[in-house]
């Protein structure tokens, strides 16, 4: 059995939608005195721009592999997504989100299997 290396491609678009979304909560956490200013900022920006370059790994991705393992690779952002926050703004895995993110790669590995 090969591995296809396709599947490197939605990692690194899931994971880059994850980053994506630390930035916009970062931007969303200052304070700005324009409304035009609080939506042209470099974290803003930057977040979606991300977006779109994982738009395009996901199509390249997507190219040769089923559409049966979106889903699976979609939902590796649920477990990077809190562990980003952690590490970025210092909030707190609680043992119930941690719980969560056991349940979510459980789930990604039956679904796998």
């Amino acid at each position: 059995m090969r591995f296809d290396y396709h599947y490197l491609f939605l990692a690194a678009s899931v994971t880059l939608a994850s980053f994506s979304q630390i930035l916009l909560k970062k931007g969303a956490m200052k304070g700005y005195p324009s409304l035009l200013r609080q939506y042209v900022n470099p974290w803003v920006i930057g977040g979606y721009g991300l977006l779109c370059v994982s738009l395009f790994l996901t199509n390249c991705g997507l190219r040769t592999l089923d559409y049966l393992n979106a889903p699976m690779a979609e939902s590796l952002g649920f477990v990077l997504v809190p562990v980003l926050s952690a590490a970025f703004f210092g909030e707190k895995l609680t043992w119930r989100r941690s719980v969560g993110i056991g349940c979510i790669v459980a789930g990604m590995i039956i679904f796998y299997i």
